[in-house]
């Protein structure tokens, strides 16, 4: 603990300190980069070193991170004939690809905001996050056009297969823009759904995205220092399996090697544990992260009783909470992982980071979230916002640099999440304990379905525009390697019928297939409602017994 604290002191290299973030005083690291450019600038000395690696069928490709500095000024030399700059909104529709991460660091480094769109959406969701944050510039792929059903996406729109290669050769030999860039400039934007229904765009800025950098390193640091292992080396690539709109696949995987020089090996195409394990041994991969269902799917492929487990020398769970078993079948695979096995938790709102839990930790509790990460504060509210006594339930709320900036063009429901001193109200419940961060079971009923997180009020929205739909309620089921999948409830209007399958291709129209109710209960009385109307879910659930029905 001693050597951990140590990195933290005056001096060292992760040196604390307190400065005015956004008007509040708060805990930083002293030695940062104050733009993402700095940090793409500095990523050059690792020159040859392999950055992003991309396996899509048989091909491979591959970014050095001195050929993806070049790449990304001649992009933002395109752009900027364009007449993008900052405060522009660069909006990027595609699967992981080389060319989403150049378009990325392209337009950040212009002070222009990148727009990640969820690749997974349909065209309805598509249209509503192009018109919510009005970008002047779509680059987008192919598949995804598709999607938009000869929709004008209303501005001019970049093609990745077809026109990409016309940016990365426009200046070859172009400097990276010089462009003034403020800290708490923004630079990204986020989806997350609405507890009601649409996504919102939440806005991170320069300093949230390195701020996440530095945390990252830090944990590395520490693991090193505490299990005696070390930091310096040709460093190793990580499996990265995330989509790049999500902050496991952006912020983690593409992000954070620009200060480590840890590449990732990103598999694309649909997720084949076949393959990750042959990739393992290809590649030379030492970490596998990934949501819960992705771990399960790993352990549970034939193969990998042909891979040389020593090869791997940590597991890191993202997206989804960890379970026991998943620990023990992870140690009965890797008992070489001694202190290695960790997760943690976070959202989009906080900047992806707000604590972490070690191996020994979830060793003892498999339900904690660890603790707070340096520059984070925490506590925990009650429904009037006071905070309550150590070991009580109530509202988490998180203080970080972190933290977003707030919804774009939305400044209800950024005063909402957004509390006096720049307190973030996450949403979720759970309670401290010896400044370890324990998550309620149910958390504002959101479903976390293999590593998605999926907001009942938006499925409702939907499921109540059916025909035969009198009333309805979406609530999350256990499942072993999802986590949870989504189960609808519905009362049906009198002479009508409704299946599974109707009530997924009428949802499959608007939302994405991961939003998708799994199960299906059609219900003979009216919903379980409290006095105040609220459905009760407990009751659907089968945690409590009815007492009010609105009739």
């Amino acid at each position: 603990m001693n050597d951990v604290m140590a990195l933290l002191a005056p001096g060292a290299p992760f040196e604390m300190g307190v400065e005015e973030v956004l008007g509040e005083e708060m805990p930083v690291f002293v030695q940062r980069a104050r733009s993402l450019r700095e940090l793409l600038v500095s990523s050059t000395r690792f020159g040859d070193a392999a950055y992003a690696v991309f396996h899509d069928g048989g091909q491979r490709r591959a970014l050095t991170f001195a050929g993806h500095e070049r790449q990304v000024a001649s992009v933002a030399a395109a752009l900027a004939e364009r007449g993008i700059g900052p405060g522009d909104r660069v909006a990027i529709l595609a699967a992981n690809c080389p060319e989403w991460i150049v378009t990325f660091w392209a337009t950040v480094s212009l002070g222009a905001i990148a727009v990640a769109c969820n690749g997974w959406w349909t065209r309805d969701e598509i249209v509503h996050a192009l018109e919510r944050t009005g970008p002047v510039l779509l680059v987008a792929d192919r598949r995804r056009l598709a999607r938009l059903d000869s929709a004008d996406p209303g501005m001019p729109v970049v093609v990745v297969e077809d026109d990409f290669d016309a940016l990365t050769g426009f200046a070859p030999d172009a400097a990276l823009p010089d462009v003034p860039i403020d800290e708490d400039q923004p630079a990204l934007m986020q989806f997350t759904s609405g507890t009601t229904g649409r996504p919102k765009a939440a806005v991170l800025s320069h300093r949230s995205l390195v701020g996440f950098v530095q945390i990252v390193t830090f944990l590395g640091a520490a693991q090193a220092a505490q299990v005696g292992g070390s930091t310096s080396g040709t460093p190793r690539p990580r499996l990265a399996v995330f989509p790049m709109f999500h902050i496991s696949g952006l912020q983690s995987a593409s992000v954070t090697p620009m200060a480590t020089g840890a590449g990732n090996v990103w598999p694309m195409g649909r997720f084949d544990p076949a393959q990750i394990v042959r990739l393992t041994v290809e590649e030379g991969i030492y970490a596998w992260n990934g949501s819960a269902t992705h771990i399960f799917r790993l352990l549970e492929e034939p193969t990998i009783e042909d891979l040389d487990v020593s090869l791997i020398e940590t597991v890191a769970i993202g997206g989804s909470a960890t379970t026991p078993e998943l620990i023990r079948a992870t140690e009965e695979r890797f008992p070489h992982l001694v202190d290695t096995f960790t997760s943690g938790y976070g959202s989009t709102e906080a900047g992806g980071m707000v604590s972490h839990a070690s191996n020994e930790m979830l060793k003892a509790s498999p339900d904690s979230i660890g603790m707070g990460m340096p520059t984070v504060s925490l506590k925990i509210v009650d429904e009037d916002g006071r905070e309550v006594p150590e070991g009580e339930g109530g509202a988490i709320c998180v203080r970080s640099p972190l933290n977003m900036l707030g919804y774009w063009e939305d400044d209800e429901s950024t005063a909402e999440a957004l509390m006096d001193g720049r307190w973030l109200q996450t949403g979720d419940y759970g309670r401290l304990v010896g400044g370890q961060l324990f998550l309620s079971s149910r958390l504002r009923d959101l479903i976390l379905r293999g590593g998605e997180n999926v907001y009942p009020g938006e499925v409702e929205a939907r499921l109540e525009m059916h025909p035969a739909v009198a009333e309805c309620a979406v609530d999350g089921v256990d499942h072993r390697t999802l986590g949870q999948e989504v189960k609808a409830f519905v009362v049906l209007r009198p002479g009508t019928t409704l299946d599974l399958d109707g009530v997924r291709a009428f949802c499959g129209e608007t939302l994405a297939a991961y939003k998708l109710p799994d199960h299906l209960e059609v219900l003979d009385q009216p919903l379980p409602r409290n006095a105040s109307g609220k459905v009760v879910k407990a009751v659907l659930r089968g945690e409590a017994t009815q007492t009010f029905v609105e009739e």
